[in-house]
């Protein structure tokens, strides 16, 4: 066999693995929307663009990590859920909080906004890591919206169990 041959049917051999960068945020457990703000809102509320993330914790709420899932334009970011749950299963994480910024200045979340946590909840049902909230940094004045705190996290789960009644 030709050494061209070769290439042409060699199947390369990877390997997924974590890589730890220089530490950015505190180590402080996380329980309420106020313990989040503190932990991420100074840094993201200068971005000028999307940026969609998620703090990664271990069961007792200490954050293990954060992951930028996706970087997107002035008012979109693409949200995939394997991107989320790609760093969620490698740091063996118990739970997670999803955040992202509106470089509008405006905190409300968008119809597009729940929707994305509609589906990172349910998938996170399904892979035992629950998403405990989301929260909109507003670009500019850092104020934010948390999806925990204005009743939304409770409403989505409860659509949820209702959907499952009706089938």
């Amino acid at each position: 066999m030709s050494r061209t041959k070769e290439k042409q049917n060699e199947i390369r051999v990877v390997n997924i693995r974590m890589v730890r960068e220089p530490s950015l945020y505190s180590e402080t457990p996380v329980s309420t929307p106020q313990d989040v703000m503190e932990v991420i809102a100074k840094e993201f509320a200068t971005y000028d663009r999307e940026v969609f993330g998620i703090l990664n914790l271990k069961t007792n709420g200490q954050i293990i990590n954060m992951n930028v899932c996706s970087v997107g334009t002035l008012n979109a970011s693409m949200v995939n859920g394997r991107e989320v749950f790609k760093s969620a299963i490698l740091s063996n994480a118990g739970s997670f909080i999803c955040f992202h910024v509106h470089p509008s200045g405006n905190p409300e979340p968008s119809e597009e906004d729940k929707a994305v946590t509609e589906k990172l909840v349910t998938a996170g049902k399904y892979l035992d890591i629950p998403l405990l909230d989301h929260c909109i940094i507003a670009g500019g004045s850092g104020e934010m919206f948390s999806f925990k705190a204005n009743g939304l996290m409770d409403e989505i789960r409860q659509n949820m169990r209702s959907e499952i009644c009706e089938r």
